[in-house]
């Protein structure tokens, strides 16, 4: 048989593709081995197009795998290697790829969740019907689980797939319990924490229609679906939808195109949705609540510490048998030691930041590049002041209400505590049965839990959020502070402490005006400089020699302004964390309203040093 030629794209590479020749036919999309020069193991690469003979001689395709992309797959990759700027070996490197049995035709279902939706709900409901891609903008506690539900039942009930999706795997115990009790085995949970064997008996599963339900973060939007026919996306608003890893998708965005570019059905749901969707999607508003909340909010401008206010209200909760969520945005026991001689703090010798104090591990370390070392009696810089501690963290908190309430149970919540899929499940299940009495954590608090016991939610250091140099600060802060006071009093009195220096922004927002008032207002100040009206991208250049990723970030700055016309460049510095793993890292941030243009330049930096960010949050 005559010779055929194929472009190959090696899977999670930056290479493009690469052309290979075999005596047989090959499907495109299909798996394949190939062998590469220098490369002692086979690589797995992806058929992405049947080519003429080259005028270069090519290697032979070893193995034709049993697993392919189908072309809704392959058209996906090409869209995330175009738009996010990467190659397509790395957009398709996302997916997991389809077998021969995945494509069997799902039976129709006869779901019954047997839930009765109250008016405002079954308006609700109707609205996701009739729009293709809605925003479920619901008060927490007004029941949009429900309508998330109805919504799957149909569309099951029709023989298509869901795909639930969860900015953290912190969120997924609680929303397995709850799909599982109604549509019981078609249901899977899919992230990280997950066993490789356990997602091997999920995808089987899935081929075969037994699970039409998966639930999970970001990588399970892209499981092999026989029929894809709702993707809703709960927490909509946060940021953990966009990946920080190459390609840096946001997933949340891709399943906008995805319901636009396909026809599926797509609902977004938030009590503080972001500003981009509130003003890109139409959205019904969901105010009634099932539980009637009556809060409280207690300003207090002290600077991040435990005061006389803080440990009487906690006392106070403590007596009457309830709980206590506290946020704070730091983990470790303090985020730096500062010398009180020289006033220098103690750094990591790869990054330009400040090693974390870890007491329980008796050590410094970074949350940048994980180095790690002993903790030091004196400053390493002059030798002779004291090292003083800066900006409470979780550890140290928990610490220090341990030695104010030694009879209670006080447990930490931050990537520091949970690590497994058991820890996680272990303190969600201890303090919603009342065996925690205060929970400290990070951010992953505000992930929309339900705790049913909690009359006091105390947000410490917001003003860190607030003060970030992002656009997306203000939103940021307020969403996170409404998220976690939504927590404190789910059934019945509640109150909440936030420890700030801002408190008439707080609030407004938080007491006196409804979240919308505060989209509407941000929509006008940002007028069109920034998101949503405008794009925005950022471009990191890092080399471990200073003066070469200095002299990158000039040259593409440069080429904006001399041939890049109708881009407008923000701006161009050192970034805010200098040094990184070695390498020195300078940053150019450039916006503009013609998407072809933006793309245009960023395809056009060809540099192995150049990180791109399409749509940055910072």
């Amino acid at each position: 048989m005559s010779e055929q030629y194929y472009e190959i794209a090696l899977l999670k590479s930056p290479l493009s593709p690469l052309t290979f020749k075999s005596t047989e036919l090959i499907k495109i999309g299909s798996l394949v081995m190939i062998s590469l020069k220098n490369r002692k193991k086979e690589d797995i690469g992806v058929v992405v197009k049947e080519v003429e003979k080259p005028t270069f001689k090519c290697s032979d395709i070893s193995t034709v795998l049993e697993t392919f992309h189908t072309k809704f797959t392959l058209e996906v990759a090409f869209f995330i290697a175009k738009y996010y700027v990467c190659s397509i070996g790395e957009a398709l490197g996302l997916f997991i790829p389809f077998t021969k049995n995945s494509l069997i035709a799902i039976e129709k279902n006869n779901f019954d969740t047997n839930i009765i939706l109250s008016p405002k709900q079954q308006e609700a409901f109707n609205f996701c019907k009739q729009h293709k891609r809605t925003l479920l903008f619901a008060n927490t506690g007004s029941g949009k689980t429900e309508i998330y539900l109805k919504s799957i039942e149909k569309v099951l009930n029709e023989g298509k797939n869901c795909v639930y999706l969860l900015p953290e795997i912190a969120l997924t115990p609680q929303m397995e319990k709850r799909l599982k009790k109604v549509f019981k085995d078609a249901v899977a949970i899919w992230h990280s924490k997950i066993s490789q064997k356990k997602k091997n008996e999920i995808l089987i599963k899935l081929a075969t229609g037994e699970v039409k339900i998966i639930a999970g973060a970001r990588s399970a939007l892209f499981l092999p679906y026989p029929n894809l026919g709702l993707i809703v996306v709960d927490e909509e608003h946060d940021d953990s939808y966009k990946s920080e890893q190459k390609p840096r998708v946001h997933v949340k965005d891709l399943a906008i195109y995805l319901s636009q570019k396909y026809d599926i059905q797509l609902i977004l749901g938030s009590a503080t949705p972001s500003l981009n969707s509130f003003a890109k999607v139409p959205y019904f508003r969901l105010k009634e609540t099932f539980h009637q909340t009556d809060k409280t909010f207690i300003y207090n401008d002290s600077t991040l510490k435990l005061n006389d206010l803080l440990i009487n209200k906690i006392k106070e909760k403590l007596d009457k048998k309830e709980q206590t969520i506290i946020f704070l945005p730091t983990r470790a026991n303090f985020k730096y030691q500062i010398c009180s001689d020289c006033g220098k703090a103690i750094e990591c010798p790869f990054c330009s930041v400040a090693l974390s104090l870890h007491k329980n591990h008796k050590a410094l370390k970074c949350h940048y590049c994980n180095y790690t070392q002993q903790i030091i009696e004196k400053c390493p810089s002059c030798h002779t002041g004291i090292l003083k501690n800066y900006r409470l963290g979780t550890n140290e908190l928990q610490e220090q209400l341990k030695n104010i309430f030694p009879n209670n149970e006080i447990t930490t919540f931050d990537r520091d505590s949970v690590k497994t899929e058991t820890n996680l499940k272990k303190i969600l299940k201890d303090f919603n049965e009342n065996k925690i009495d205060i929970l400290i954590g990070t951010q992953m608090l505000s992930k929309g839990h339900d705790y049913h016991n909690v009359t006091l939610a105390i947000i410490l250091g917001i003003d860190s959020v607030l003060n970030m140099t992002s656009y997306k600060a203000r939103e940021k802060a307020l969403s996170l502070a409404l998220q976690i006071a939504g927590r404190s009093g789910r059934n019945g009195k509640g109150e909440v402490i936030l420890q700030t220096k801002n408190q008439e922004f707080f609030e407004t927002y938080m007491e006196k005006v409804d979240y919308k008032d505060f989209l509407e207002n941000e929509l006008q100040e940002r007028g069109e400089f920034y998101p949503p009206n405008t794009r925005v991208a950022k471009v990191i250049f890092s080399h471990t020699n200073h003066q070469k990723a200095k002299e990158l970030m000039e040259f593409y700055t440069r080429q904006i302004i001399n041939y890049h016309k109708g881009i407008e460049l923000v701006g161009y510095k050192e970034c805010e964390i200098f040094k990184i793993s070695n390498k020195y890292r300078y940053e150019i941030l450039l916006r503009g309203k013609d998407i072809k243009k933006i793309l245009e330049f960023l395809h056009s930096i060809d540099s192995p040093y150049a990180t791109i960010d399409m749509d940055t949050l910072a």
